[in-house]
Order: structure tokens, then sequence, then C-alpha cells
């Protein structure tokens, strides 16, 4: 089973029983950030939270089979046009620089790892209208002279 496969059946099942990503997550014993993005084919699980999610979700084990596999990230669109992913995509265009010199301004010369890493989502009532709050932490890769 292909991970477009895999996905299809989880978002069937997750809608059948009327599920959310935290329900499934906390199922798993792990974030709903990455389980969501496991369940969208781009992160790879290990086994004992895979099966629990496709027990969880009534599924065959072949889609715990494919939760383990590891994924090819790759996008079909050099600019997404659904609005929320595209405003990210808005984000890194206007502030991408910034960050990057604030970035090498703090620790030197490197990156930010997107493999040493975990995102959170949170909700912050507001009464001037909810915000979303969107934390990133990277582990601080310096580039090596040789």
């Amino acid at each position: 089973m292909n991970k477009a496969a895999m996905t299809e059946a989880i978002i069937l099942a997750k809608n059948k029983l009327q599920l959310s990503w935290e329900a499934i997550a906390a199922h798993a014993g792990l974030d709903p950030v990455f389980v969501t993005s496991a369940c969208l084919g781009m992160n790879s699980l290990q086994e004992t939270p895979a099966k629990a999610i496709a027990q969880f979700l009534q599924l065959p084990d072949e889609i715990a089979t494919a939760l383990q596999q590891y994924p090819h990230k790759n996008w079909d669109k050099a600019v997404p046009t659904d609005p929320l992913v595209y405003r990210l995509y808005e984000i890194v265009g206007v502030y991408g620089d910034t960050l990057k010199e604030l970035i090498h301004e703090k620790f030197g010369d490197g990156i930010m790892s997107a493999i040493d890493f975990s995102m959170q989502l949170d909700k912050e009532e507001n009464p001037a209208g909810d915000r979303v709050v969107l934390t990133l932490n990277g582990k601080f890769l310096p580039y090596k002279s040789w």
C-alpha cells in the first residue's frame, strides 16, 4: 500500500468514527502534530504506535505497515493554493531572510534542523479574535569547515 492510499483510508476512518487528530495521537502516545503528519504521509511511525493507530481506526494491518514506511518528502506545487498552507509559505517568504540573519547572529553559520525537530500548535483565546500559536523547535546544526 502506498502513502496516498494509506492517507485516504485513515481520513475516511477518522471521519467515519468522528475522531479528532488529538484523540488519535493520544491513543498512540505521541504529539498530535507528528501523528497527523505521519497519517498524511510525511513522516513514519515506529511499529507500536503505527499498530495502535490502525487498531484504533479499525483499519487492517497494511495501514500499520504503511505508517512505518519511510516517506518521500516532496511537494506537487511550487506555491500551494490552500489559503492556510499558502500563508505559511508567505510567512517564510516575508520573514525567511530575517530569521536566517537572526539565527546566524545568535548561533553562527548553520541551520535549524528539520530532523531533530518538534512543533506544537496551540490556541490562545483572545477577545479580539483567537490566535494560532505555532512553536517550531529545531536543533542548531553548525556548518563545518574541512
